[in-house]
């Protein structure tokens, strides 16, 4: 499935995202040369939907078409056939972003365990994996690894971040064994202050010569852990404000994204026949459902203690083939 390559295809550049089938037969991991040898890795459209990383690199690298790059670069570009049809992932396919832990069989396997060595033979700088989300939330970055090297090259992203271990296939986790790594999501696809944002974050790494050995929690970011993954329960059919439907979301729920919500908030509603619709799982995989929700004689889906969601989303298709959402608590002022 992979292409390695050390140079730029002709006319990669003029290609948006769902051009890119023109160019790649498939995944291409680019290396290119810089001042320092050492290179910055990124990758984008792990997600063919989530555009922004391929339109921030396409416009960084147009600037230095005629210069030499700040720093060594290897690029990972995903999931070109999902991208050619406007998908996250095709129907036929594993998640691009669940496929690193080097354990897999097929081709998708194989490619992510090229892509790995190749890197390993390189030992990055740091590893940038660049994504959208569908609902309303903040620009933020994630690590996996509660380090100074890796909040630092996350604050570089903004003030707020989050720390996760589950799921343990991603991109990121995977690139921390080898270098500092980060997950930076950038707000709704096709959002041009998204673009800019990433790719003046990504012209800062170029310029990166090493890190900081500290990073104060509370003063110089907020920090958030991911404790525990909401997923809709298999075969119940969604609705946004559709009460004909099994899980009945309302056409706010991504406001809730980032805010403390108290205990006895509602989510949605189930219709009524159905008494269960999600279920709750913390980072070892505990169902922890019955320590977050429950369901009132009115078909309410409640809260019965504060948390913080992130990645609510209104896409009853990602939300099928993702989570609803995440459930996040705030980590105390420390020096990391």
């Amino acid at each position: 499935m992979l292409s390695i390559l050390d140079t730029l295809p002709e006319g990669l550049l003029e290609c948006e995202a769902h051009e890119l089938h023109r160019r790649l037969a498939g995944p291409a991991l680019i290396h290119l040369k810089g001042a320092r040898e050492q290179p910055l890795f990124v990758s984008v459209l792990l997600h063919g939907n989530e555009v922004t990383g391929w339109q921030a690199v396409r416009s960084l690298l147009q600037k230095y078409q005629n210069r030499t790059l700040p720093r060594s670069l290897s690029l990972l570009i995903g999931n070109v056939e999902a991208a050619r049809e406007g998908l996250r992932v095709l129907p036929q396919q594993l998640d691009f972003n669940r496929v690193w832990k080097g354990e897999l069989d097929g081709p998708i396997g194989q490619m992510a365990r090229q892509v790995m060595e190749s890197l390993r033979e390189l030992s990055p700088f740091a590893s940038v994996d660049v994504h959208n989300n569908t609902g309303l939330n903040p620009h933020y970055a994630c690590v996996n690894v509660l380090a100074p090297a890796f909040l630092h090259l996350a604050s570089l992203f903004g003030r707020t971040v989050v720390y996760f271990t589950t799921p343990d296939s991603v991109m990121s986790r995977a690139m921390a064994g080898l270098c500092p790594a980060v997950t930076i999501e950038c707000g709704k696809p096709g959002m041009s202050h998204g673009e800019v944002h990433v790719e003046d974050y990504l012209e800062s790494c170029l310029h990166l010569e090493h890190f900081h050995d500290g990073v104060v929690v509370g003063r110089d970011v907020d920090l958030y852990h991911t404790v525990a993954v909401v997923k809709v329960l298999p075969g119940l059919s969604l609705g946004i404000e559709d009460e004909g439907a099994d899980l009945n979301l309302p056409a706010d729920l991504d406001h809730s994204n980032f805010r403390e919500l108290p205990s006895g908030t509602r989510l949605a509603r189930l219709r009524p026949g159905v008494t269960e619709a999600v279920v709750v799982t913390d980072d070892a995989g505990r169902d922890v459902t019955a320590r977050y929700f429950n369901v009132d004689a009115a078909g309410n889906l409640g809260l019965v203690r504060p948390v913080m969601p992130s990645m609510l989303t209104l896409d009853t298709e990602i939300i099928k083939q993702d989570c609803l959402c995440y459930l996040m608590e705030r980590l105390p002022q420390t020096k990391v």
